[in-house]
């Protein structure tokens, strides 16, 4: 199999993302690591429940995007939480700054995935949700969910 048809390889989402905040515009980044937070990664051991991203002096920077150790990780094995840079095209890196000066607005990482062997974070450009917002979605999921299961209770019968 070419290197081309390798799929992209999810390794964790941030479900509450969509949740808490409308995404408006999604960017594609790289993400500078070391060797055992690869190692932890292509064992799934990681958790962007409480990241999100800052533009600082013109670099883009994850925050507390925890990667696990890796399990055969000797005594130079990564810090869990520790701040990783994030690669981006200087004119996207603009763009970034420009819209989290806007009020509201802030970096939520979406996922995580391997794409053709190189890891990758999908940057969310996003709004936060009031209470009555969230409250909205997980009503139409809910519905949406119900009517699903009620059209596949149809088919049977």
């Amino acid at each position: 199999m070419a290197k081309k048809d390798l799929p992209e390889k999810l390794i964790c989402a941030n479900k509450t993302a969509r949740l808490n905040y409308f995404i408006d515009d999604t960017f594609e980044a790289g993400i500078v690591l070391s060797g055992t937070e690869v190692k932890a990664l292509r064992e799934g051991r990681a958790n962007l429940r409480d990241s999100y991203a800052q533009v600082t002096d013109g670099e883009v920077f994850l925050y507390d995007l925890h990667i696990s150790p890796y399990t055969f990780g000797n005594r130079y094995n990564h810090e869990p939480l520790r701040v990783r840079k994030l690669l981006l095209h200087k004119q996207e890196i603009r763009r970034l700054y420009g819209k989290t000066q806007e009020k509201g607005f802030t970096l939520v990482p979406t996922r995580l995935y391997f794409k053709h062997g190189r890891v990758k974070v999908e940057i969310g450009l996003g709004r936060g949700k009031k209470l009555y917002d969230k409250r909205e979605t997980l009503k139409r999921r809910e519905d949406e969910r119900d009517m699903a299961r009620s059209f596949r209770h149809r088919d049977r019968g």
